[in-house]
């Protein structure tokens, strides 16, 4: 809804619900972790007391809560003394403020604050524009600074005490009408917001000067006029503070907005993510209240320590140890290592402790190339050291860069030498954040790191499918402190420096606070891994797989430049054949690369439909909505071919290239552990995880990853792996037995379905039953299976439901699956990793999403742990064969073999990968590998 005449806009003075919240209700602390959440509670409960109190015919149209921003404003710029004796606000109440954010959009109300300006400001350009546009303000706030904006349409509204405020209430209060409160209260000052004033005058006197003068700037310019000698020569000696006073006080209506009206439209509150904010606080009688008034289910709340809502004993939350938390923060504190002798003094502290936790400074964050800069330790929270190895006095400009070595640091072979036996020491627990990444650094100096703990890794075996892993979003969830930006160091883009050239000062409060909240999440996590039941995953799915990565990621894989620019080449020729083809289909050429364009084509020109407008105007034509079309027209079919070849140039042939290490010639990926919810691993930089097999071009892709001469590549694929984990979890007899008995499931499925003896299959039939074999596992729909084999919905619908009358078992599966994520908040593997399912009783477009990842989950997560149990047994397997494992691609180990040891090789990978499970799992079907081989991939696969 536009906003115009007739409208009628609420502005909520965020901080004062806040403030009054905090002081009207006792200390209040989360149960699970002694989270502070009294002001928060207050907060809630006002906000919804207001939502339900504006219903009716004079609700507002459009509604927003509005905070001040955290730090200084224009008005300190003004006058430097500002606010400046406003004491710090309360300890417990600092980390409430980010959660009434939350809550504010929990409740689906318009949440706004601008840095470098306070809430009164924004509320006061809101309150402006609405009156231009012909529409009501009603500011939600008894705050009198405000007061100067009532009249002419706005007015205010003292929620506590139920009182308007209009421009009767204003001289009450001031003595002057609305539009003369800012010069009553430049001449009285504020003591509170350190507004000078002039001296001697309250806002009685003040009133009376400007009711009697007409206005500031005629009363200074008469002051001589006053008869009582104080008020004269306070006026006259105080002019110029005066006029900043009347600055500071005075609201800005020009306030540089990036949202608009619009933009506050009141919306209805989403049951499901509100209810799922206030589990989160644990507040269950609002929670009650909440699903009373929406009709839906109110969530279980479990607050004991370990535990919170719907998440089975592992949501965030949990107690810490206090001094992971309670200690501040004290940059100042943190040592920068300079001597030999304050190096052994570490050494001897990490000793006595027996751990420690450590992260480097590189130059990058290509572990290949990136060259170490220094290392960071730390064994008690609040005390951390840095030792500065490679720092340099330039400051990064390219031209007048200074190499020259950063005064105060050891030799970096020194610092080696002592620190090795330390870090390799199998009595010192080292600990880190992502520490794969600081054992490959410290792998390329002769440094092996052993053994390990792995804060990323203990949250996300927890935690999986609620939250990020990153170190800073742990430090601000788990431990209320936000840390040092990098960005704050080195910058970005273009001008971005390598941190060798961060000054000493700064690189010591920032390296050495990461060691610092690495070993208070430590402190955080580790006694909850048994609390939340997943020390096992930890132990044996996670952990342990650090250093196989790490092994594959050194070693990469080779890749054949001329092979990837040939391709490149072919690409090109194809894709300008394709773009002569779409333009004779539209009849007129057109950047077949621009979506607006194409868009005009399809919707506008050629009058198909599904086209929908984004907020620029412009249509939209993701894929979805192109794959819709090219049932009815080849064009739209076309296009896809034409970006399908596009992603694989600019994605695969021309960037490989730009990956091929020079020292090695080959390709190094990174594996992330905890890239997905469901624990397959995620590759990036490059990512070879998602090369296309499905077509011939991407297929083609895997030619140019070959083995060095003399060896092979050897490729080992777990076949159909994840409909032999769906028919053991559903207990399927018939799929059960088919695999038992070594049959095409494909086709067996089909001859199930559409009643088609085995020696009579079809391709297409086949190839049906295959789309929806898969298909189940993701829990398609009719709509997504008919696009995937091109026939009409009701077709499809009718496919799916034919195969759960053959299959009930597989539909009983998915319904108990839905109910158990419902119940618990999320769903298991077969090896105990807990998937979370925080949108599993979300409503709207989300629902289906969320309970398709539900059911997909403990199928794709078991076939990912039976994957990672292979790999990590998979060193010792091949230990005495000369064969170094490369690639992990889903179901897929790609090993690199020489010539004479391939048979060996794919006997013993064989044989490690169909007893993966085993013995934690005995599946009621056998697991079975294909193996190829060949000089490139492409062969092997």
């Amino acid at each position: 809804m536009a906003f115009g005449k007739g409208c009628h806009l609420h502005l909520i003075d965020g901080s004062a619900f806040i403030f009054r919240a905090y002081h009207a209700l006792p200390p209040l602390t989360r149960k699970s972790d002694g989270l502070p959440i009294g002001a928060v509670a207050g907060f809630c409960n006002m906000l919804h007391k207001y939502i339900e109190a504006n219903t009716g015919p004079d609700a507002p149209t459009h509604a927003a809560v509005i905070f001040d921003y955290s730090g200084k404003s224009f008005r300190n710029e003004i006058y430097d003394k500002y606010k400046a004796n406003r004491p710090p606000a309360p300890e417990d109440l600092v980390p409430q403020f980010p959660l009434t954010r939350q809550a504010t959009r929990a409740f689906n109300v318009a949440c706004e604050e601008i840095e470098g300006y306070e809430a009164d400001d924004i509320i006061a350009t809101l309150s402006c524009q609405a009156r231009e546009a012909g529409g009501r303000v009603t500011i939600i706030s008894s705050d009198k600074d405000l007061m100067q904006l009532v009249g002419d349409g706005v007015e205010m509204l003292d929620a506590m005490k139920n009182k308007r405020i209009g421009p009767d209430e204003v001289v009450e209060k001031f003595g002057v009408k609305p539009e003369r409160v800012v010069d009553v209260q430049a001449l009285a000052g504020d003591s509170t917001d350190n507004v000078p004033g002039a001296p001697g005058i309250g806002i009685k006197t003040a009133a009376l000067l400007i009711n009697e003068f007409g206005d500031l700037d005629t009363l200074l310019e008469r002051a001589g006029e006053i008869p009582q000698p104080k008020r004269r020569e306070s006026l006259q000696d105080n002019a110029e503070l005066i006029r900043i006073s009347r600055r500071l006080v005075q609201l800005d209506c020009n306030t540089p907005l990036d949202f608009s009206l619009d933009d506050l439209e009141v919306k209805e509150p989403d049951p499901e993510a509100l209810l799922a904010f206030l589990a989160e606080m644990e507040f269950r009688t609002l929670a009650r209240r909440v699903a009373e008034q929406f009709k839906v289910e109110a969530p279980v709340i479990d607050d004991t320590p370990g535990a919170s809502a719907g998440s089975d004993g592992a949501e965030a939350g949990d107690m810490p140890d206090p001094t992971a938390r309670e200690i501040p923060f004290d940059h100042a504190k943190y040592e920068h290592v300079a001597t030999a002798q304050a190096l052994d003094d570490w050494l001897m502290r990490i000793a006595r402790a027996g751990y420690v936790a450590v992260d480097t400074e590189t130059t990058g964050l290509d572990e290949m190339v990136a060259d170490l800069v220094g290392i960071s330790l730390s064994v008690t929270p609040g005390e951390a050291c840095y030792i500065p190895l490679a720092h340099v006095k330039g400051t990064g400009d390219d031209l007048f860069a200074d190499d020259t070595p950063a005064e105060g640091q050891l030799p970096m072979q020194q610092v080696l030498d002592a620190l090795k036996p330390m870090l390799e020491d199998p009595q010192i627990l080292k600990i880190g954040q992502n520490i794969k990444y600081d054992a490959k650094i410290l792998h390329r100096y002769g440094v092996t790191v052993a053994p390990f703990d792995d804060t990323m890794l203990m949250s996300y075996a927890m935690h999986g499918g609620l939250h990020g892993h990153g170190m800073d979003a742990l430090s601000e969830r788990y431990l209320h402190h936000n840390p040092i930006p990098i960005k704050e160091l080195i910058g970005s883009g273009k001008s971005q420096l390598t941190f060798d050239k961060v000054p000493l000062e700064e690189a010591v409060k920032y390296a050495a606070e990461d060691a610092d909240i690495t070993l208070r999440l430590w402190q955080t996590f580790k006694p909850r891994l048994h609390r939340a039941r997943v020390t096992t995953v930890y132990e044996t799915l996670e952990r342990p797989l650090v250093p196989v990565l790490a092994q594959m990621e050194r070693h990469g894989v080779k890749v054949d430049r001329d092979t990837l620019s040939r391709m490149s080449n072919a690409f090109a020729q194809k894709m300008a054949g394709l773009e002569a083809e779409i333009h004779e289909l539209a009849g007129e050429a057109f950047n077949v690369g621009s979506p607006a364009q194409l868009g005009e084509i399809l919707f506008d020109k050629m009058g198909l439909e599904g086209g929908k407008k984004g907020k620029t105007g412009k249509y939209s034509t993701p894929a979805d909505v192109l794959e819709d079309l090219a049932t009815e027209h080849d064009l739209p079919a076309r296009v896809l071919d034409w970006r399908q070849l596009s992603k694989l140039k600019s994605t695969y042939t021309d960037a490989l290239q730009t990956h091929i290490n020079a020292e090695t010639g080959r390709v190094h990926t990174s594996y992330s552990i905890t890239g997905a919810n469901t624990g397959r691993l995620a590759s990036t930089d490059p990512n070879l995880q998602n090369i296309p097999v499905r077509t011939e071009e991407g297929r083609r892709i895997r030619e140019a990853f070959v083995a060095q001469k003399g060896n092979r590549l050897v490729s080992l694929d777990y076949s159909q792996i994840e409909l032999r984990i769906l028919a053991h979890i559903a207990d399927i007899d018939a799929l059960k037995q088919a695999f038992k008995d070594g049959h095409d499931i494909h086709a067996m499925t089909a001859s199930e379905m559409f009643d088609v003896p085995l020696d009579q299959m079809t391709p297409d039939i086949r190839r049906q039953a295959k789309a929806i074999n898969f298909g189940v596992i993701y829990g398609i729909s009719g709509f997504g299976l008919a696009r995937n084999l091109r026939i009409p919905r009701a077709e499809a619908q009718a496919f799916i439901d034919r195969y759960f009358e053959r299959f009930p078992g597989i539909r009983k599966y998915m319904d108990d699956t839905v109910a158990y994520a419902k119940e618990h908040g999320c769903v298991q593997t077969l090896f105990g990793r807990k998937i979370h399912t925080p949108e599993i009783n979300a409503k709207g477009p989300g629902a289906g999403f969320a309970k398709r990842a539900a059911i997909n989950a403990p199928i794709q997560g078991t076939a990912a742990d039976v994957i990672r149990r292979a790999m990590i047994r998979m060193p010792e397997a091949i230990r005495d064969l000369p064969a170094r494992m490369l690639l992990q691609v889903h179901d897929e180990l790609i090993f690199e073999v020489e010539e004479a040891a391939v048979d060996d090789t794919i006997a013993a990978v064989r044989k490690v990968m169909e007893s993966a499970a085993a013995p934690a799992v005995h599946l009621a079907v056998p697991l079975e590998v294909d193996a190829g081989q060949g000089m490139s991939w492409a062969e092997a696969h």
